[in-house]
């Protein structure tokens, strides 16, 4: 047994990798994609730092499923990667890395997003009942889905 977790999904999307870039390396544009935005209504956020790219920060609060947290690019390259510091408050505390890859493939992109995370007791205790690739992949397609419609139609 691995002392982290991994969860991974991939979409293709007819756009070209600029333009899905510019969706993930600046947070002020996760509203419109993002699979958690409409989880709690009233969410508070608070951007800081850079506009977009690295050290460009996003904090949350919200109700009991939007939780509370933190978000900063660490590294990016442009148009192929962005690298996202996570970290929970709540419901739990833990702290997770984020990694955006966004390949060429045919006339669009291949996007891929995966969080990589430690396996606390906590996470351990809640993958008995439901494993992280259930829990959370379901939500990476949800936000893809919603990344993919955003990036052909913009």
């Amino acid at each position: 047994m691995t002392d982290t977790y991994s969860v991974s999904r991939s979409v293709e999307i007819a756009a070209p990798p600029a333009r899905i870039y510019d969706q993930i390396a600046d947070f002020h544009k996760w509203t419109q994609w993002s699979p958690w935005e409409d989880v709690d209504p009233a969410m508070e956020r608070e951007y800081s730092g850079a506009d977009s790219g690295p050290g460009a920060a996003y904090a949350w609060s919200g109700n009991n499923k939007a939780g509370k947290g933190r978000m900063e690019i660490v590294s990016a390259s442009e148009p192929s990667a962005v690298d996202i510091d996570l970290a929970f408050e709540k419901p739990f505390k833990s702290r997770n890395d984020i990694h955006f890859t966004i390949e060429p493939s045919g006339a669009g992109s291949k996007v891929t997003w995966t969080m990589v995370g430690p396996k606390t007791f906590g996470i351990r205790l809640m993958s008995l009942v439901k494993p992280m690739d259930k829990m959370i992949g379901p939500d990476f397609e949800k936000g893809l889905g919603r990344l993919k419609t955003l990036s052909e139609t913009g």
